[in-house]
């Protein structure tokens, strides 16, 4: 979470315990929510149904609230991360409840984006907050100094711009809008709770039209559209040509619309094309599109009326929506056509951003579509973003980093303008009679004053903190990019440490203090042979590594933790009959689970996004785990017509043991309390259950009670690293292997095989489920054994390599493999 100022040391922050909502409309109920899921007790209000009697109930009167609340239980994606998260908000309205603020810390407006309203309602306010109170803004775009001119200074003291984009959960970024009044005691205490609580990434934002993110965003937004018009391009073409060759998500521009309203869009648009002429913007010729205003009149405003820039008709043979998509020309619908481009077509090849970033600015606008597009389309987002420092934010960083945790792009524009090549750039602009930002220019002054002939806005430097420097025009010089006390990556301490051992799967890194890093870095982190030898190499008793280090931690720097098991790897040795390396594959496999498990030293395993797979087995076998709160974690291998292989179902057959012996001590094999357990582990193994939050992720045992969640993705590291060094400093002594536990046998086998029969009778399964779903009954009973036989750990291996390689062989598992390598989907068959 880059920052350009040093944060103010404070030796406490004014605590935050009960925060009040303003508004319970998209954007308040899912901050309200957010709030809910850092567990604290929030106080959610809004207006009073018009028309409704002072006398009516009390569901009456919150019935604007109360549907906000349930609205926010079903939403998809998820706004809580757990439904208990729900319980934590107290509703209720602005002429009943206003009085329930007085024992709010924080208060934060989310009403209708009209300056009278807002106004109107702070007044109220002002009879009911405590002094000491904060009061935040989230409008998007009106100024924060404006909504509070006039009133008493106490309020504005506490007065300030909190802006939240959405969804708030998903969405990292907070923009901080201070005003010349406000308390910097009150910003520091939110951006603290914002920070550790929440997960923001904050930014620091100037009170100019639409702050940081939407300024940049929505001119990108409209001078696509612009170059869509000038050069006949479809909406089709110009989301493949703005998604994902340029590291940004693939909704493109126009999809993006859609998903946020076209009329949001629009009031974003509008609300900066009436302030642009004031404050001396120089594009306040990119505008709004007159076909937009027309579609807002037919109210086709996208996902929320089911038609925008495209509209669903219905569902192809394999079940996936078909989209037609508006023809801007005509304001007709067409059937949808994924477009071709050849520069994109050969950037596909390409996997570094920056690297294809290049390619695709410098490629011959006569020869392609593509990069008639990117020329214009790019150089003035350079242009028009260095134009934006300081008038909008202090510096470059704050708005790099407000378009990569807002908008989702992967490299801020600066970045992407380091990515070009500066120099290169500039002078096939200044060749083509374009013009060149102040800004750029004083950055090649510099340069050339310093010998340099590759400028660029950042550069590495291992002494700082955050690893690198950037160029402040105003100062005319490179400075530190500040990171707040806790916030690192693997890749900045690469830059400082180097790294210990690597291969083209994982590398072994000094993290300092004892404690050691495996980061995973192949594709999506598929564990492949790579990682595999790594891991069992590095934590294996004898190694060299166990010896210089005293804890280890497994994580990585990309978006997903693990997408599990190699499975390219697995079906291309299936198809040559390769039985004997695919048990040795599994083999090897188990090998390093248990070299993590009963490794001397101990084990955290950090992990975040996507977790499946292979990848929660190897976080089962940790000594703990220090996960994202944003995790998607599940053992997925019923999907692929397999069971886990790694030891999955062995760590949930010892944890549902574990449960059940916490309820009845001499609880046997066979008892109830551990039939109950193993029962709910079967149905997480054969749904292929995935958990939408490392809250659920608990509550479906993949995760125990003592494992701590990090809520900021860029603390994750940091705190990883204390936990397992907290871990070596109390005496870590690592388990030895079971050779005691009392299997379920085949009394309770046979039970979850009636259930399999039952849900196969009433056709909800396939037959190859069935047979999949039986396997992983075999492997978390521990066979056909007598209830309460006492097996060990390698046995419950050995029973799960037996059934995985079985699965192996059946058409029908190659068959689910093959699809899924192809789709990205599983197969029901």
């Amino acid at each position: 979470m880059p920052s350009s100022t040093t944060p103010e040391t404070l030796p406490t922050h004014k605590q935050i315990n009960r925060v009040a909502v303003l508004g319970a409309g998209t954007m308040g109920s899912r901050i309200a929510a957010h709030l809910a899921n850092a567990g604290l007790p929030v106080v959610m209000l809004d207006i009073v149904p018009p028309g409704t009697d002072a006398s009516a109930p009390k569901s009456e009167r919150n019935k604007i609230v109360l549907a906000a609340l349930d609205g926010l239980k079903k939403s998809k994606p998820a706004a809580f991360y757990s439904p208990d998260s729900a319980r934590f908000i107290t509703v209720g309205n602005f002429d009943d409840d206003l009085a329930l603020i007085a024992d709010c810390d924080w208060i934060i407006e989310v009403v209708a984006e009209n300056m009278e309203i807002k106004r109107a309602l702070l007044n109220k306010v002002q009879q009911h907050h405590r002094p000491d109170s904060i009061i935040t803004s989230n409008t998007s775009g009106l100024p924060i100094h404006e909504i509070v001119e006039g009133m008493p200074m106490q309020l504005r003291r506490r007065w300030f711009g909190t802006h939240f984009f959405n969804p708030p959960r998903y969405m990292r970024l907070l923009e901080v809008i201070p005003t010349p009044d406000s308390d910097p005691a009150d910003i520091a205490a939110i951006e603290h709770l914002s920070d550790l609580r929440l997960g923001k990434a904050i930014v620091h934002a100037h009170d100019t039209p639409n702050f940081i993110a939407n300024r940049i965003g929505t001119f990108s937004m409209s001078n696509a559209i612009g170059l869509m018009q000038k050069q006949n391009l479809t909406i089709e073409e110009v989301d493949t040509l703005t998604g994902a060759p340029l590291g940004w998500p693939k909704t493109g521009t126009f999809r993006l619309g859609d998903l946020v309203g076209v009329d949001v869009m629009a009031h974003v648009a509008k609300n900066f094309a009436a302030q642009a002429a004031k404050i001396g913007d120089e594009r306040a010729d990119v505008g709004m599109a007159p076909f937009i205003g027309t579609m807002i009149e037919k109210k086709w405003l996208g996902d929320k009326t089911k038609q925008g820039f495209y509209k669903k008709e219905g569902k192809d043979p394999e079940g996936r929506d078909l989209r037609h998509v508006l023809d801007w020309q005509t304001l007709n619908y067409k059937p949808s056509m994924r477009p071709k481009f050849p520069a994109i077509e050969m950037a596909k090849n390409v996997e570094h951003t920056p690297t294809r970033i290049a390619q695709l600015l410098h490629g011959d606008p006569a020869k392609d579509k593509a990069a008639a597009f990117y020329w214009p389309f790019l150089t003035e987002l350079f242009t028009y973003s260095a134009n934006r420092v300081p008038e909008i934010a202090d510096n470059l960083v704050e708005i790099d980093q407000a378009m990569k945790t807002g908008y989702n792009w992967e490299l801020g524009p600066f970045e992407m303008f380091d990515a070009a090549g500066i120099r290169a750039t500039t002078e096939k602009m200044r060749a083509a009679g374009e013009p060149i930002a102040a800004n750029v220019e004083k950055l090649l002054a510099y340069a050339d004053k310093h010998g340099d002939a590759n400028p660029t806005w950042y550069k590495d430097d291992a002494s700082v903190a955050s690893g690198r420097l950037f160029f402040d025009p105003v100062a005319g010089d490179y400075k530190p990019v500040i990171t707040p006390e806790g916030v690192t990556s693997l890749a900045v301490i690469k830059k400082a440490k180097g790294v210990v051992k690597k291969n083209p799967g994982a590398s072994v890194i000094d993290l300092g203090d004892g404690v050691a890093a495996i980061e995973l870095h192949s594709k999506m982190n598929a564990l492949g042979d790579d990682i595999v030898r790594l891991i069992t190499q590095t934590l294996k008793p004898s190694s060299e590594t166990v010896n210089n280090f005293e804890a280890f931690v497994i994580t990585g720097d990309s978006a997903n933790f693990s997408v599990g098991a190699n499975l390219m790897q697995l079906l291309l040795a299936i198809q040559e009959e390769e039985w004997d390396e695919v048990e040795m594959a599994v083999k090897a496999f188990q090998n390093m689970t248990q070299a993590i498990k009963f490794c001397p030293r101990p084990v955290v395993v950090a992990p975040y996004g996507m977790c499946l797979g292979g990848g929660t087995e190897i976080s089962l076998h940790a000594a703990a785990r220090q996960p994202h709160a944003e995790l998607y974690m599940g053992l997925v291998e019923a999907g692929v017509g397999l069971i886990p292989g790694g030891g999955g179902c062995k760590e949930f057959v010892l944890r549902s043991i574990e449960a059940g012996s916490s309820i009845r001590p001499d609880a046997r094999g066979e008892s109830v309390e551990i039939f109950e357990a193993i029962k709910k582990n079967f149905e997480t193994i054969a749904k292929a259950t995935v958990s939408t939050s490392a809250a659920e992720a608990r509550n479906l045992g993949f995760l125990r009670d003592s494992d701590n969640i990090t809520i900021n993705r860029e603390r994750l590291l940091t705190d990883a690293k204390t936990k397992a060094r907290a871990l070596a400093d109390a005496g870590y002594s690592a388990p030895l292997p079971r050779t005691d536990i009392p299997a379920p046998g085949e009394s309770v086998l046979a039970t979850l095989k009636l259930a399999v029969w039952t849900m196969r009778e009433g056709q909800y399964i396939s037959d190859h489920d069935v047979k999949v779903a039986n396997w992983a009954a075999y492997a978390l009973c521990g066979g056909k054994v007598t209830p309460g036989a006492p097996v060990s750990e390698q046995y419950l291996l050995d029973l799960e390599r037996e059934a995985f390689l079985s699965l192996c062989g059946e058409k029908k598992t190659q068959e689910r493999i093959a699809f899924t390598l192809k789709t990205g989907k599983p197969l029901r068959n």
